[in-house]
């Protein structure tokens, strides 16, 4: 109950903070204190309507509609607690959240800022914060209640049931939402006339901080559909993977367009656009996981009337925001067109260029499905090879560039003493040729990749050295991509697999390797019961591993799920899942080789500390 009249509370602020907003905009040269203040109450009333949620999913209310379709109580307290943004109502609740905790964070620490670009900014951020009341209250309230009060609750799909999925939704959105406050900030600036270098050193942090959170909300996902869904990849082109790595793409072509505003003045246009497209499609991904459109493991299974919602209120604010970027922002930015052909803002301009063309594969591979199946009632998925086609060959220049993009210098620049390019770009091929060589693949278009991402690889380890640590931040993270992108390459080249079926005493060969399926144990935990797999791999030039995979039988819901088990070392993960095989006493035996998995996560994570130095060396400077 007291959740419920919290939400009214907050919109009732937030009401009260537009109409102030708007009065100290028109009557007074001083930021008024007491919108602070009401900003504060809005923050502090959606915090107790979330304590409110988690109360009842701690204590298993199941007189709460929401609790009772997605708790149960034998379920952990853990999950039951993760179980409050498990779901279409909570995950709204915690996107409210942090909108109003974002705002009220950006007015404390924008007080240098100029009057008129703070409210400008507090009152988009309100629009979109008033969206999100009416559409909880109206249509998704969590806190709807059921009489008579059931026994038990339905239960959290337990594939959900993970620590990573867990914490993956709060880290993930709180890179979706910072992209509000960036969205907000932009058309402010755009119609108090204030886009300009002082803005791009304001709006930096934002940048990096929603950055950093979508880079490692997308990490936390990816490494959960690794062993939890049994998939044994890291990477499957799934849709609603692609929704977060489309607002990501962005992101990172917006934060290098903020880092050369912030020192030339130039590519306001750029900046402008890309601030307005990370939200949309931050926006878009939470209307396309709602709405029904998209089928996936990862989706809330909602009717598309709340998709519907969303798709209004989104084009709403894409409407207003194309109108603000026509008619106040300014269009003499012709030094832009002016760039010498050698220089740093070239670099970043033609890194732009690549970045907004993979953006188009993927929204292209993304909603095209979507469309066909309207227009023509056909359905059809768009897998890796496609994306793979169009974004591989243009991977190459894009690693080039980006190891020679930083050596550039400003405005104009020369080539000169850079033989140790050309040097490290001959060791790097003769590396690939000998790799490539001795595997039965395509050897041009692997060798020319494996090529460019050891020379990206050699030049940023160089870059640490010779220049002492400076730009610390930007070479650990081209360091990071360079680092993921070759351990991508070598995970995908030298990585086996093997599917068959066992009984239980069965052995199967290769020639490198024998399974032996030794024994199965069964184990009662509290909401499951566990048939645990022991299996003996003996390898002809190494040691034996014994690995146990599971299959989970949950209670509430009924579901059965299979749990890989993975031994992991620097050099390679070994990952083994099995499955029932449909009125036959074999189970289905999936053993994979996935050489350099480790490394993927680890060059994220790299990417990811990237950006926490910039944002602690930005704090610095202040």
């Amino acid at each position: 109950m007291i959740g419920s009249y919290s939400l009214n509370f907050g919109l009732f602020f937030s009401i009260l903070i537009t109409l102030f907003s708007i009065r100290n905009l028109k009557n007074s040269k001083v930021f008024d204190k007491k919108i602070i203040s009401f900003t504060f109450l809005q923050l502090f009333v959606v915090i107790l309507s979330f304590l409110g949620l988690i109360i009842s999913f701690v204590n298993s209310d199941f007189s709460n509609e929401t609790v009772f379709n997605n708790s149960h109580t034998t379920k952990p307290l853990f999950y039951k607690i993760s179980g409050t943004w498990g779901n279409h109502e909570g995950s709204l609740l915690l996107w409210l959240l942090v909108l109003t905790a974002f705002i009220f964070i950006f007015l404390l620490r924008s007080k240098e800022q100029p009057k008129k670009y703070r409210i400008f900014t507090l009152l988009f951020q309100q629009i979109i914060i008033l969206g999100f009341f009416v559409f909880l209250i109206k249509t998704s309230s969590p806190f709807n209640f059921i009489f008579p009060v059931p026994n038990e609750g339905l239960g959290l799909n337990p594939i959900l049931q993970d620590p990573a999925l867990a914490i993956h939704p709060p880290i993930l959105y709180l890179g979706y939402v910072g992209s509000s406050i960036i969205f907000s900030s932009s058309l402010a600036a755009m119609v108090s006339n204030y886009v300009s270098a002082d803005w791009a050193r304001h709006i930096k942090s934002w940048v990096l901080i929603s950055w950093v959170f979508l880079t490692l909300g997308i990490l936390l996902g990816s490494i959960w559909a690794y062993y939890e869904l049994g998939w044994g990849g890291f990477w499957f082109w799934d849709p609603v993977e692609n929704v977060s790595l489309m607002p990501w793409l962005a992101l990172t072509t917006l934060l290098h367009c903020i880092l050369v505003l912030e020192k030339k003045n130039i590519l306001a246009s750029w900046a402008m656009i890309l601030s307005i497209a990370t939200f949309t499609l931050s926006m878009s991904g939470t209307f396309l996981v709602r709405s029904g459109i998209l089928n996936s493991v990862h989706t809330f299974a909602n009717d598309p009337e709340r998709g519907l919602f969303i798709l209004i209120f989104l084009f709403s604010l894409i409407f207003i925001s194309i109108l603000i970027f026509f008619f106040f922002h300014s269009k003499g930015e012709k030094v832009e067109s002016k760039f010498f052909w050698l220089s740093k803002e070239t670099a970043i301009l033609i890194n732009n260029w690549f970045m907004m063309y993979f953006l188009s594969v993927v929204l292209i591979g993304t909603i095209y499905p979507i469309f066909l199946e309207v227009l023509t009632s056909n359905k059809i998925s768009v897998g890796p090879p496609f994306y793979n086609k169009l974004i591989l060959p243009f991977l190459i220049p894009f690693l080039i560039a980006m190891a020679i993009g930083p050596k550039l210098s400003w405005i104009k620049s020369e080539i000169k003493d850079r033989f140790y390019m050309i040097a490290f770009f001959v060791i790097s091929s003769f590396l690939s040729v000998s790799i490539i060589k001795q595997l039965n693949i395509n050897f041009l278009i692997n060798t020319i990749l494996v090529t460019s991402a050891f020379f990206l690889f050699f030049i940023t380890i160089r870059d640490f050295f010779s220049k002492k640590f400076k730009n610390l931040s930007q070479n650990l993270a081209h360091f990071g991509f360079s680092l993921l992108i070759l351990s991508i390459l070598f995970n995908n080249i030298f990585s086996t697999e093997v599917i068959t079926n066992l009984r239980v005493g069965e052995t199967f060969k290769t020639k490198k390797f024998t399974i032996n399926f030794e024994d199965i144990d069964q184990v009662n935990e509290k909401n499951f019961k566990a048939i645990i797999g022991k299996f003996n791999i003996r390898y002809l030039d190494g040691p034996a591993d014994i690995l146990n995979p599971e299959l989970r039988i949950y209670n509430q819901p009924n579901i059965v799920t299979s749990e890989a088990d993975i031994k992991t070392n620097l050099l390679s993960d070994k990952f083994i899942t099995m499955n029932y095989v449909q009125n036959q006493d074999y189970f289905n035996i999936r053993y994979q080789v996935k050489p350099f998995m480790i490394w993927i996560w680890i060059s994220v994570l790299f990417i990811s500390f990237a950006g926490v130095l910039s944002v602690s060396k930005k704090r610095n400077e202040v």
